[in-house]
């Protein structure tokens, strides 16, 4: 299976369940591995038919800070729906972490898999 990668996509954004969070922008860290058939791109070298994690980017970004959301869990949801609908991907991967959200780790996540290879 071809994937298109995106590693540690950082979005700074109100989240978390505590009312001291509700007030500031912290860190999410995303990871992306998106199941793509990249033969037609490579053999064209066309742009039109590559999957552009610019604009996926771009779009999740935009997507994760419009409202505050409480949980990484929903962050998780939300991208992995977003990539699949707006895309058109079969499969992807999402690993959401948040840095500094336990003192003696240097960041908690959450990692789900939606669709099918």
């Amino acid at each position: 299976m071809d994937k298109v990668l995106i590693r540690e996509l950082r979005i700074e954004t109100v989240i978390g369940v505590y009312e001291w969070e509700k007030q500031i922008h912290q860190s999410l860290l995303i990871d992306l591995d998106m199941a793509w058939d990249n033969r037609r791109a490579a053999a064209s070298d066309d742009y039109q038919h590559a999957l552009c994690y610019e604009t996926v980017s771009n779009k999740l970004t935009a997507l994760i800070t419009e409202k505050p959301i409480e949980l990484i869990e929903t962050v998780a949801e939300m991208v992995a729906t977003c990539v699949m609908t707006e895309f058109n991907v079969p499969w992807v991967k999402v690993k959401v972490m948040k840095p500094g959200a336990v003192p003696s780790a240097s960041a908690v996540g959450v990692e789900i898999e939606r669709g099918h290879a």
